[in-house]
């Protein structure tokens, strides 16, 4: 004889959640969530996060099967485990004492450079490029007849986390290896160099920010996150073509900040 199954045990006669199963789903619950396990070091895989770190730079489609994994086990596609944030954030800190140090900063400049970093560029920054992309894609993207799902923002923000760590690594780290030797020594192997890096660390950025949304079966014409190519690819020729060295804008403008 099949159990019976009460219509307030689990779901209820219409196949809806129950008011504390549905609980557990809303975005406060899952935001509580990640964020309790924030403090708790010993609850973080942090194994899986420097795996998904390797990936990101040589199969990032990789990463994104592990997004669809989750959703099918815990009914997200966010992140609940904030090992790769912590991890990210150790990078940024270490790359930008760094950028520091070959910038010749004095201590309390490096700090105040990795305050503006940390809180301005990653945060800031990141919080309003994923609010963006989240409002974007559920406005124009979600598919006519998949109106009853939904781009959660903590995948937005995963997806810039995952496009931004690339960039990161190339920008603030492998290029501190050719800022003083290289890159700022005004010739045109400097700036190509320099250049041809950003060009690099952007176009990563823009292709890992499409396999994010991609990944998702419920958007469309997600193509069209990859069309910011071309005027990348435009700027960098205008650049060498001009003289241009961003990487020489950026060091001025850390410089600036720090002032």
């Amino acid at each position: 004889m099949l159990p019976s199954i009460s219509v307030n045990s689990h779901m209820q006669g219409n196949g809806a959640l129950n008011s504390r199963d549905a609980a557990r789903h809303t975005a406060g619950a899952k935001r509580y969530k990640y964020l309790r396990r924030l403090f708790r070091f010993r609850q973080m895989d942090f194994e899986f996060a420097a795996w998904q770190m390797l990936y990101l730079f040589t199969s990032p489609q990789r990463v994104y099967r592990n997004f669809h994994y989750r959703k099918q086990t815990k009914d997200q596609w966010a992140r609940d485990d904030p090992a790769f944030l912590v991890l990210l954030s150790i990078w940024l800190c270490v790359s930008t004492i760094g950028f520091g140090f070959v910038l010749d900063m004095g201590f309390f400049e490096t700090i105040k450079l990795l305050l503006w970093v940390v809180f301005i560029d990653c945060i800031g920054v990141g919080l309003l490029i994923s609010t963006l992309m989240w409002f974007i894609s559920n406005k124009y993207l979600v598919k006519r007849q998949s109106r009853d799902y939904d781009v959660e923002w903590g995948y937005a923000f995963d997806v810039h986390l995952n496009a931004f760590y690339p960039l990161l690594v190339i920008l603030h780290f492998i290029q501190l290896f050719f800022i003083n030797y290289v890159i700022l020594t005004d010739t045109f192997i400097g700036y190509f160099v320099g250049n041809t890096l950003w060009l690099i660390a952007v176009g990563y950025y823009i292709y890992v920010t499409f396999l994010g949304y991609s990944a998702l079966p419920f958007l469309k014409n997600t193509v069209i996150l990859l069309y910011p190519f071309a005027p990348v690819i435009l700027l960098y020729g205008l650049s060498l073509a001009l003289g241009w060295n961003f990487t020489h804008m950026l060091c001025s403008f850390y410089k600036y900040r720090v002032k």
